[in-house]
C-alpha cells in the first residue's frame, strides 16, 4: 500500500487492534442463551460501550431490544453542518459448534500462518474493529470529518430480530445519510468488493409425529408408521434430484448479473471434496446469490451411539431457506409451510413454526457514496479496482434500514472473504484485510465528506 498518513496511522495501531480483538473474542458471546450464558453476552456488550466511551462517543447507551439481547449505540459529532455516517457491526456470534474441530479455542484469538483465528473474528467483531481503526487514523490526521453513529447488534445470528424491532420503535435513532455495515466481505482476499445483494432468510421447525410412543422395531415393525422415516421424506422432497430447491411455487430460475464465481474456486472456498459434484442447476453466482435455497441445519432423532432397535413416534427438524432479493420472506415462508404439510406421508401429523425471518437486500449502486468508496477502495488496494458481489447470507437489518431511511445510502463491506470460513471450525481474519479495510473505510469517510 503506498504510503499515506491514514495508513501509516492504521498500521502503526495494528497491534492494539490485535489486543482488543483478543479480548473480544475471549466473550462466548452467542445469543442463544440456552446454551451460552447471558451474561457473557451483556460483558461483550459492556465492553463495547466502553470502548466507544474511551474514543469520545456521546450518549452511548445498552439498548435492551425486544428479543432480550442489548445493542449498543454511541454518537460521535463531527463538524457543524456535516454528514450523518451510521457504521454497523454485531457483538455476538455463532455458536463453535464441535469445538474439538478447532486446531485452537475458539474464544482465544490465536495467531497462525499469518491471521488471526477464533469465533468473530471475521464474524463480526472484527467488524468492529475495524471501525474503531478507521476512526483513530481519522482523528489522528485532521479529525472524522462527519458525524458518526455507530450500532453494535447483540442477536445478529440468531436472526431473532431485536435491533430491528428497536430501529421500528425509535426511527430517529440511527438516521443517517449514509450506513456502512461491516459485516460483509471481499470476494477473495486482496479483491475490494462491496457487497449489493443479500438474500433474506427463514428459519422453520417442524414436527412430525406418528405414535403415542415409540414401538419395538421387531414386533411392530413394517405396519407401525415411523416419524422419522416420514420426516427424512418430507425433506427429500425440499430439492429436486440435482440437488435444486424444489418448493412448490417458489421460483428458482432468477440470473445474477455480475461479476461471477468460477466454479473451481468455489470448489475451493467451499473444500468440495474430491469427485463430489456440487449441486443445483445456473452458474455459481446464480445458485449461491440470488436463487432460494433450503437447507436442513439440525435433527432431533436417537444418536447412533446407544439407539434402540425401535420405531421412532416423533422426529423434529429445523430448515433454513434463503430467500433471493425480489422475493418476500414471508410469502416464501407460507410456500414452504405448505409444502411440508403436501409432502408429508402416510397422514402423519405434521406442524411446522417459524422462529425466525430476515428480508433480503439490494443496494442502490449509482450513489454518492458508492463512488465514494470506489476512489478510496483503489487507495487501499493498489492496481484493484472495486467489485461488485452478491452475498447468499442474510443482515436482516439492512432492510428495515432501507425501510426506515429510504434516503440513506447503504454499502456493505467487511472480513468475512471465503478464507474467513465463518460459521465453521476455525474461523479467521486476515490482519491485511483489517487493515485495507480499516484504511479504505478512513478514506471513504473523508471522501464522502468532502463530496
Amino acid at each position: 500500500m503506498p504510503s499515506n498518513p491514514l495508513a501509516e496511522t492504521v498500521a502503526s495501531l495494528l497491534p492494539r487492534a490485535k489486543a482488543e480483538l483478543a479480548e473480544l473474542v475471549a466473550f462466548r458471546s452467542v445469543a442463544d442463551f440456552s446454551q451460552f450464558p447471558k451474561s457473557e453476552s451483556e460483558a461483550a456488550a459492556g465492553w463495547v460501550a466502553d470502548a466507544l466511551r474511551a474514543e469520545g462517543f456521546t450518549d452511548v447507551a445498552l439498548l435492551d431490544t425486544p428479543d432480550g439481547t442489548q445493542s449498543v449505540y454511541g454518537f460521535l459529532p463531527g463538524p457543524e453542518g456535516a454528514k450523518t455516517v451510521l457504521l454497523y457491526a454485531h457483538y455476538d456470534v455463532q455458536p463453535p459448534l464441535d469445538e474439538a474441530a478447532w486446531s485452537t479455542p475458539p474464544f482465544e484469538l490465536t495467531e497462525r500462518d499469518g491471521r488471526w483465528y477464533g469465533r468473530g473474528t471475521a464474524d463480526c467483531k472484527g467488524g468492529f474493529i475495524m471501525h474503531l481503526l478507521a476512526l483513530r487514523a481519522l482523528k489522528a490526521n485532521g479529525g472524522v470529518p462527519v458525524h458518526v453513529k455507530v450500532i453494535v447488534e447483540g442477536s445478529e445470528e440468531q436472526g431473532t430480530g431485536g435491533l430491528e424491532r428497536y430501529a421500528e420503535q425509535h426511527p430517529e435513532l440511527l438516521a443517517a445519510d449514509t450506513i456502512v455495515i461491516g459485516d460483509a466481505g471481499n470476494f477473495r482476499v486482496g479483491l475490494p468488493t462491496v457487497t449489493t445483494s443479500l438474500r433474506g432468510m427463514t428459519l422453520v421447525r417442524v414436527r412430525v409425529d406418528t405414535l403415542a410412543g415409540n414401538l419395538h422395531s421387531g414386533q411392530f415393525g413394517g405396519a407401525a408408521p415411523d416419524a422419522l422415516a416420514a420426516l427424512i421424506r418430507v425433506l427429500d422432497s425440499l430439492r429436486a434430484e440435482d440437488g435444486s430447491t424444489a418448493v412448490d411455487g417458489l421460483d428458482a430460475t432468477a440470473r445474477w448479473d455480475g461479476l461471477e464465481y468460477p466454479e473451481e474456486q468455489f470448489r475451493a472456498d467451499a473444500k468440495v471434496l474430491d469427485g463430489v459434484e456440487l449441486i443445483g442447476a445456473g452458474s455459481v453466482a446464480d445458485r449461491i446469490w440470488v436463487r432460494p435455497a433450503v437447507t436442513v441445519i439440525g435433527i432431533d432423532c436417537p444418536p447412533v451411539v446407544g439407539a434402540t432397535p425401535s420405531v421412532q413416534s416423533s422426529a423434529r427438524a429445523l430448515i433454513s431457506l434463503r430467500v433471493p432479493p425480489g422475493m418476500d420472506a414471508a410469502e416464501a415462508t407460507k410456500l414452504l409451510q405448505a409444502h411440508i404439510e403436501a409432502h408429508t406421508p402416510w397422514g402423519a401429523r405434521v406442524t411446522t413454526e417459524q422462529i425466525g425471518q430476515g428480508q433480503p437486500f439490494r443496494a442502490d449502486t449509482s450513489s454518492p457514496a458508492y463512488r465514494a468508496m470506489a476512489e478510496a477502495m483503489a487507495v487501499a488496494y493498489p492496481g484493484e479496482t472495486m467489485q461488485y458481489a452478491g452475498q447468499g447470507g442474510s443482515i436482516p437489518l439492512c432492510n428495515t434500514l432501507a425501510a426506515l431511511y429510504p434516503r440513506a445510502e447503504i454499502l456493505l463491506i467487511g472480513l468475512s472473504e471465503p478464507e474467513a470460513q465463518i460459521h465453521a471450525a476455525n474461523e479467521s481474519v486476515s490482519p491485511e484485510e483489517l487493515e485495507r479495510l480499516s484504511v479504505a473505510e478512513a478514506l471513504f469517510l473523508r471522501t464522502y465528506a468532502a463530496g
